[in-house]
């Protein structure tokens, strides 16, 4: 969603070419976004339909066979699962929650957030230094995205 925020979304599809979007993640971002007329709501479902990024249903019983840590909200239980079942490939976990983060390394499963995003893309030479260090400082300064001010500086000198 912070990347919906920032308006990076297409960095996903150049970075890992298909990403799987759990239907109750897109109820939370897209559906519930729209109710509350969030502005990156359109953006995320106009991303979503043109990448045609498959939006699975995680059935109830999928749920239960691989069901995380109940603390944990919908959206973030339904990515876990989804995860734990795509087996025979290199699976990689988009979370910034820290306790689903957490919980995805107690599952085993490789994660990366929105700020590792970021810096993969600017490795990859698809945003340059000063673009990401804009996008590190936007993020820092905006009350609608959770990520640490700190950690945020903290990035922008190490790729200094």
């Amino acid at each position: 969603m912070a990347l919906g925020k920032l308006n990076r979304l297409p960095l996903l599809a150049e970075l890992y070419g298909v990403v799987h979007v759990p239907r109750a993640v897109y109820q939370e971002a897209v559906i519930a976004g729209s109710i509350r007329d969030a502005p990156d709501a359109a953006n995320i479902r106009l991303f979503l339909e043109h990448q045609k990024f498959p939006i699975p249903d995680v059935s109830e019983p999928l749920l239960q066979s691989h069901d995380p840590a109940p603390v944990l909200g919908m959206g973030e239980r339904h990515v876990l699962a989804l995860a734990k079942s795509l087996t025979g490939a290199d699976v990689l976990v988009l979370l910034d929650d820290e306790m689903a983060r957490a919980e995805a390394r107690r599952l085993g499963l490789q994660i990366k957030g929105t700020l590792g995003v970021l810096v993969e893309a600017f490795q990859a030479g698809l945003l340059s230094l000063d673009e990401t260090e804009l996008l590190l400082l936007e993020i820092a300064a905006r009350p609608d995205i959770w990520i640490s001010e700190k950690l945020c500086h903290q990035i922008i000198e190490q790729l200094k």
